[in-house]
């Protein structure tokens, strides 16, 4: 008898000879897979095995060789002589007195906060013409002015300088230490430290900011490495020169140049087309010269200082190659008297003013190739006095022939108050002489000066407020003075940061009615006040605030630094 199996779908059939051939594939990749592992593992082992370094010979370090390395022969000899300078400039500490039972800041019951005035203090650009520098601490270059600052902010910066005198005696650059409250000085063999360890306190012996010069001292035990100044007259374009500091807090960096140029002068030419500093005659040297270089010396292949460091030419507040030095033959002759018992430095005048370049069309028009044309005589000075006029020619000095204003001022500058000199001068086409009297160049400025303060009384009384306060102000509009409810006042339109109304809290906006008991109707009232304050005096003003018309008076007070 025969059964009939019934046949399973061809769609079953299939599948399962699918899963078949896929196990069955499954199967020889993995044995293939494990057979190549072993295999590539015996090779690699027999292929490593085979390598045989036994030729291979260990490198030795050698003994140190010492090179003939000028360069490094000068920075033995000079580089522990060489300081790294910190300075602190504190916040402003007010001398301010507040009036019993009232808390420094806003008046009791101040409704909402007055806007200060803002000003138009700002950051110098970063990339002027010329910068001088010390490196900022806190990664920022430069000098950094003060006016600029943010009230109540510390200031750190970073410069450089050199020992002269082993009894501590350091010269620097007058930027670096100007306006710091607190001067440091870490030596060569000083170890690097951290917050703390700042180094040896130094104190201010002098300074001369005409050419930028400071000398700083620094008590110690032992007798101290110093440098050598030499004679800055002797250095040539192209002689080969190293600069040391501490760029960028970067102590004991060394770098290499030449001198690209002498008796430069960097600064920009004022309105009256002179500069602004007849005694700043820089080296120039394409040594690099980075922000904290600022003080350090620049010393020739002799181990001798020949220029310190000062300022750079940069668009990018680093080295571009253009970098200025003070001669030493200047520092030498500022440092004698910086540390003379005045501790200043007297320079001689003959009071003139001149042009310092002339066109050679003016030369032959006045009959004259070298001397110095005379602008102008101040008067009752020493020029004055002997006759000198305008448009007088000054040709020799002692019998001495003059090149130009820059040898009239290096010798005139360098003698004796109270001396006297015999000029040779040119008067329409004729020859001449006069004994002149040196007088006190700062003296005879400062007299000017003075004399210029009293013609212009007006302008000093309108601006006592902004000098002595720190604001600026101006009349009470009729209709706030009827809605306030008074008869006069003056509004603040500014306050300065930092001054002495800052301190007080009299912001922008407060309506002062009366100052020291004196009513203040309008601005002349206001400035008559003001001009008459003095330092030390009590200053208490009476404020009404422009938007409470029911608050009545309130009162601010202090002491006038």
């Amino acid at each position: 008898m025969e059964t009939n199996t019934p046949k399973k779908p061809l769609r079953e059939y299939l599948r399962n000879r699918r899963l078949t051939s896929t196990f069955a594939l499954l199967a020889t990749l993995s044995v293939g897979i494990l057979a190549g592992s072993v295999l590539t593992r015996n090779v690699s082992g027999k292929e490593v095995q085979a390598i045989d370094s036994s030729d291979a010979r260990p490198i030795v370090v050698p003994s140190p060789v010492s090179l003939s390395n000028g360069f490094s022969q000068i920075v033995k000899q000079v580089g522990p002589a060489v300081v790294n300078i910190n300075t602190e400039s504190l916040p402003k500490q007010s001398s301010i007195k507040t009036l019993p039972g009232r808390r420094r800041g806003l008046p009791q019951g101040h409704p909402n906060t007055p806007g200060q005035g803002g000003g138009d203090d700002q950051q110098g650009d970063m990339q002027d013409f010329f910068n001088k520098f010390f490196g900022g601490q806190n990664g920022q270059g430069g000098q950094g002015d003060e006016d600029g600052e943010a009230a109540g902010s510390e200031r750190r910066a970073l410069g450089s300088g050199f020992i002269v005198d082993s009894r501590g005696y350091i010269i620097t650059n007058n930027h670096v230490v100007d306006k710091a409250d607190k001067i440091f000085v870490k030596l060569s063999t000083d170890p690097d430290g951290g917050p703390g360890d700042e180094g040896h306190v130094a104190k201010v012996i002098g300074v001369d900011k005409d050419t930028d010069i400071a000398v700083i001292k620094i008590e110690t035990k032992e007798a101290l490495p110093t440098i050598k100044l030499g004679n800055s007259d002797g250095a040539q374009v192209g002689d080969w020169v190293l600069a040391l500091g501490s760029p960028f807090s970067l102590s004991k960096t060394v770098t290499a140049g030449i001198v690209s140029a002498k008796n430069r002068s960097i600064d920009e030419p004022g309105a009256d087309g002179t500069a602004q500093s007849q005694f700043q005659k820089f080296i120039q040297t394409d040594a690099a010269i980075n922000p904290g270089n600022s003080g350090g010396p620049l010393v020739d292949l002799a181990g001798q200082v020949i220029g310190m460091n000062t300022a750079i030419y940069t668009q990018s507040m680093g080295s571009q190659g253009v970098g200025f030095a003070m001669p030493s033959n200047i520092i030498a002759t500022v440092y004698n008297m910086l540390i003379g018992p005045e501790h200043k430095v007297i320079r001689g005048s003959i009071g003139i003013q001149f042009q310092p370049s002339i066109s050679s069309a003016v030369q032959r028009m006045y009959g004259f190739q070298n001397g110095v044309m005379v602008s102008t005589v101040t008067p009752n000075a020493g020029a004055a006095k002997a006759g000198l006029q305008p448009n007088d020619i000054i040709v020799s000095i002692d019998g001495r022939s003059i090149k130009d204003g820059d040898d009239l001022v290096a010798d005139i500058s360098a003698r004796k108050v109270d001396s006297t000199v015999k000029l040779g001068f040119i008067r329409d086409g004729k020859q001449q002489t006069a004994n002149v009297t040196i007088t006190d160049r700062a003296k005879l400025y400062a007299n000017l000066d003075k004399g210029d303060a009293d013609d212009s009384d007006q302008a000093q009384e309108a601006d006592a407020g902004q000098g002595k306060l720190g604001i600026t102000v101006t009349g009470v509009p009729a209709a706030m003075a009827t809605k306030l409810g008074v008869k006069g006042g003056v509004v603040v339109t500014s306050v300065r940061p930092g001054s002495f109304a800052d301190e007080i809290s009299l912001g922008k906006g407060f309506i002062i009615v009366a100052i020291n008991k004196k009513p203040v109707s309008d601005e002349a009232s206001y400035k008559a006040i003001v001009t008459g304050l003095k330092t030390g005096d009590d200053v208490v003003f009476v404020v009404r605030f422009p938007t409470g018309a029911n608050r009545g008076n309130s009162y601010l007070g202090g002491t006038l630094p």
